[in-house]
């Protein structure tokens, strides 16, 4: 990438920064991260298609609705990577097609009034093994998918159109999984692969998650809708051990997490800018886990509408609210370091902040030496409304606390409605469980507002949590081994 160099300078600036830092009063921490959100900007450009286009039905394609087209479609693919690159169109009608891997310099184009369609036969979905191994390859063993590709350079997928993976039960049944996902195709899975773009295309209805990104490098996300309500384990837009990465201007409305960054590759997640998005869920919306094997470090994120699905939207489980809007943990030995979110809206959601560590350690090849720490997280400018009754979290582990956390002019709504006997509850620990705030407490915490343990160095300031009806928990609360927490000017 492009001045490659400013960019590392500039993160080990950042991090020295942070760790230096008392994040409750110093602003440089805000600032080099909006600095390398510039960056970014400046630096992280889309690769230059080559003029040249392939059309579809020259090889054999025909938009009808009712024809396989799998064979000529990759026909035209391989025709126009090996040609130099170029842009593969499908300019009118309806394309069906079972799974097509993309090549190096080549760009999908689906034209406004073209569809691609996912085959409904699951006999059209070859697995794909990728060589580099992992959490995603070796225990959930995720291998089909309708778009593909590895270790491919400048690729991507564009257009007005829409890609209809037609993953609704009727066509790919199987029961929600925290593991493997049998018989269910993903929509979009990218592996080892650089300079990749995902532009203004309408992505519906996968069978699995709708987009997988493992260890790849410079990946441009803008003006992408997503909906993807039509099954279960419905992930909006997941990226796994990625580096420089821009996700801008785009919708997401999924029943599983919407946006998501992962580490099952253990390797670093990194330089990352999201903005100027909407992210609607029946689950967490804005996510760095569950699989957390590898580092999470400089991230940005900002002018964010996050919560759960509004009335509006349909939801093949017609369920409207959310888990979490923001989720930010570690239970599988990776790192969370150098975090900032701000101007957020979070709306209908049972916990809008849940900061997490654990012990569960799930690996693949080797044991996990100890837990991650999750440290220096900046969240500023929060507001929202029709939250529901649990309340936020921050819950470490004793043997690696949350630390270094600023909680900064939040001002939200939530039902309220708690009683004496949820004030006095106690919380499980669930330090080698499934890191996922209804673990915890889905009814509801012993605060409304914030309950707050194993933690140190953190202040919330100027936050007002307003409940709608009465609430006999009290807004903040402490669940134990807490150091230094400042809660609007008062030690808790």
């Amino acid at each position: 990438m492009k001045n490659y160099l400013l960019i590392i300078c500039l993160l080990a600036a950042i991090s020295v920064s942070a760790q230096n830092s008392n994040l409750s009063s110093d602003e440089a921490f805000t600032q080099k991260m909006e600095y390398l959100a510039d960056s970014l900007t400046q630096h992280l450009k889309e690769w230059e298609v080559p003029k040249v286009v392939f059309k579809v039905e020259k090889f054999g394609a025909i938009a009808d609705g009712k024809t396989i087209n799998t064979k000529a479609i990759q026909f035209a693919i391989d025709k126009c990577s090996n040609s130099g690159g170029g842009t593969v169109l499908f300019a009118k009608g309806d394309y069906v097609t079972g799974t097509i891997e993309l090549k190096s310099n080549v760009m999908l184009c689906v034209a406004e009034g073209a569809k691609i369609l996912g085959s409904t036969d699951l006999a059209d979905y070859p697995a794909k093994v990728e060589s580099f191994k992992s959490v995603m390859s070796e225990i959930h063993k995720y291998r089909i998918s309708l778009i593909y590709a590895e270790k491919a350079v400048n690729i991507g997928i564009c257009g007005k159109g829409e890609i209809y993976f037609r993953g609704e039960k009727e066509h790919f049944p199987g029961p929600e999984t925290a593991g493997e996902i049998e018989g269910r195709p993903f929509g979009i899975r990218m592996i080892e692969c650089k300079n990749v773009v995902v532009k203004d295309i309408t992505l519906r209805n996968a069978a699995a998650w709708m987009q997988s990104y493992l260890y790849c490098e410079n990946l441009i996300f803008d003006g992408m809708k997503v909906f993807n309500q039509a099954n279960y384990n419905n992930d909006g837009l997941d990226t796994d051990g990625c580096r420089n990465v821009i996700v801008r201007n785009c919708f997401i409305s999924s029943h599983d997490d919407a946006m998501c960054l992962k580490g099952a590759s253990a390797k670093p997640c990194e330089n990352i800018l999201i903005e100027n998005s909407t992210f609607y869920t029946a689950c967490n919306a804005f996510k760095i886990g569950t699989d957390t094997q590898g580092d999470f470090r400089n991230i940005i994120a900002r002018n964010l509408i996050l919560g759960g699905i509004p009335d509006s939207l349909k939801s093949f489980i017609n369920f409207h609210e959310c888990s979490t809007g923001i989720t930010l943990a570690t239970t599988d030995g990776g790192n969370v370091e150098n975090i900032l979110i701000q101007d957020v809206n979070i709306s209908r959601s049972r916990c809008p902040v849940f900061l997490c560590t654990g012990s569960r350690g799930r690996r693949w090849n080797e044991t996990m030496q100890h837990p991650g720490y999750l440290k220096n997280i900046v969240i500023k400018n929060v507001t929202g409304k029709e939250n529901r009754r649990q309340g936020s979290l921050i819950t470490g582990i004793k043997s690696s606390l949350i630390e270094n956390v600023l909680m900064q002019n939040m001002n939200i709504s939530m039902i309220g409605g708690g009683t004496v006997e949820m004030a006095n509850l106690p919380v499980v620990e669930n330090e080698k469980g499934y890191p996922d705030a209804q673990e915890f407490s889905r009814t509801g915490l012993p605060a409304y507002g914030f309950y707050i343990r194993n933690a140190k160095n953190i202040t919330l300031e100027n936050v007002k949590i307003t409940p709608e009806f009465e609430e006999q928990r009290p807004e903040f609360k402490s669940g134990g081994n807490i150091a230094n927490v400042i809660i609007n000017d008062k030690t808790l």
